[in-house]
């Protein structure tokens, strides 16, 4: 009894203390709440045509965030950071904490990391989409109840294909931020005055091959020869990206210089089809880049099935292998990956061109939808791109933009980003109706936003 009461008088005493030392710091909050209200009348005041464009972006991003964090659920956790657990590793650490060295330099390692870290869009839901695919399409009746991973409607095993997509596509993007420090005349030469591009290069090298060589160590893990053939050849289209048509000497790519004869003409729109390259009948075999270079949308297109389309197409496969499913079916999944990455491509082909004038000091890709369509209208701009042999510093951007703008490149990129956005629904329409196929459609829907 004593002991309750002196807890009481000690709880009354706190409580006294407690408000005594809190009550200074009311009109503070008072005053932190006006200065607020009058923000937001001043936000009020603004003009009508600064509201309206407000809104369409919040809400533009609204619906893509939404689809992918309504997605995420579907299939039990947030997937863009598949590939945490080996980011945390000491061997990654060691890594980050060596970047540091790299502030204030000009190494593209550092946009890569910031592109990484934050998430963006262009980037991510890799392995979201292969979890997606693989509750949307189920399993066969004979797989084992502990392969299962019931809560995510998934197997284990096609969470760790997911895992590895997503450290197959950081690795690759890692490795893609090395720079050239040296033309091949002067290479050998001392470079110790470059200390910190060379510092850079190392830790692109070793941070890629790290992620790499796990991914590797995962799908062999798996114990499925054919899917690990399957991922093999994806491997060998990724590297293979980077030796279609010319470069510069950093080996950023450069479109092939236009035919002569081609001025104010515009090649025939490709069937699905005529976008073959050996890989829908095999897509184990190396594509065939013989016939692509010189048309705009399948120069275009093989690009970008080779760096991102094959690897997100075969993950798509292998998660319908591991789930024991028919050959046919399993096709239908690369189908879906390889069309969704290409309407992928050429919503973020199509990004800076929607701005009326180009930012001082942004680039874009010169092997872009737009840019391709462009210089078969109006091959003259070449001119202007054949300055970046030497360097893709060297070109004048702004102008390029302007005159594309101007241009068909931007609504035939449109129509290309449509045509690849109805093929991937059309595979989706062979499933049978599920949650995981809505989350899918609705991705693809708001990509049309963005």
């Amino acid at each position: 009894m004593a002991l309750s009461r002196l807890a009481r008088i000690g709880l009354q005493r706190h409580l006294k203390l407690t408000s005594s030392c809190f009550a200074p710091s009311l009109p503070l909050v008072t005053q932190l709440r006006e200065r607020r209200t009058h923000l937001a009348r001043d936000i009020s005041s603004s003009s009508v045509s600064g509201e309206k464009l407000a809104a369409a972006k919040a809400a533009q991003r609204h619906d893509w965030n939404r689809a992918v964090s309504e997605a995420e659920k579907i299939v039990g956790y947030p997937t863009s950071f598949l590939s945490l657990r080996w980011l945390l590793s000491d061997e990654i650490a060691n890594v980050a904490l060596h970047l540091r060295k790299l502030v204030g330099s000009n190494h593209p390692l550092l946009k890569t990391a910031k592109t990484l870290v934050y998430n963006d869009k262009n980037q991510q839901a890799w392995g979201l989409i292969v979890l997606l695919v693989s509750k949307a399409a189920g399993h066969a009746p004979t797989i084992p109840d502990m392969d299962q991973d019931k809560s995510a409607g998934v197997l284990h095993s096609q969470r760790a294909l997911a895992e590895v997509t997503e450290m197959i596509r950081t690795s690759h993007l890692i490795h893609q931020g090395m720079i050239n420090l040296q033309s091949m005349d002067n290479a050998g030469n001392n470079l110790s005055g470059d200390s910190e591009m060379i510092f850079g290069n190392k830790m692109a090298l070793l941070g890629g091959d790290y992620l790499l060589a796990n991914a590797s160590q995962q799908v062999a893990n798996l114990r499925n020869q054919d899917l690990n053939l399957l991922i093999s050849s994806a491997y060998r289209d990724l590297a293979e990206s980077n030796f279609i048509g010319d470069r510069d000497e950093q080996n950023n790519p450069l479109p092939a210089k236009p035919q002569p004869g081609t001025k104010g003409k515009s090649s025939p729109e490709c069937n699905l089809e005529e976008l073959g390259f050996g890989d829908l009948e095999d897509n184990t075999e190396p594509m065939d880049m013989a016939r692509a270079i010189g048309n705009p949308e399948k120069e275009w297109s093989l690009r970008h099935v080779l760096g991102g389309g094959s690897l997100l197409g075969k993950s798509c496969q292998g998660a319908l292998m591991l789930a024991g499913l028919s050959e046919e079916l399993q096709k239908q999944g690369y189908l879906f990956g390889r069309h969704l990455s290409l309407a992928w491509q050429a919503c973020i082909d199509l990004q800076p061109f929607l701005l009326n004038k180009l930012p001082q000091g942004a680039q874009f890709s010169l092997v872009s939808a737009p840019v391709l369509f462009h210089l078969e209208y109006d091959p003259s701009i070449y001119e202007e791109i054949e300055k970046g042999k030497t360097s893709v510093e060297e070109i004048d951007y702004v102008a390029l933009h302007q005159a594309i703008g101007t241009g068909p490149g931007l609504e035939k990129t449109k129509k290309l980003m449509q045509k690849h956005s109805q093929a991937a629904m059309s595979v989706l329409d062979r499933l049978s109706p599920s949650d995981a196929r809505t989350a899918l459609q609705n991705i693809i829907l708001a990509m049309q936003e963005l």
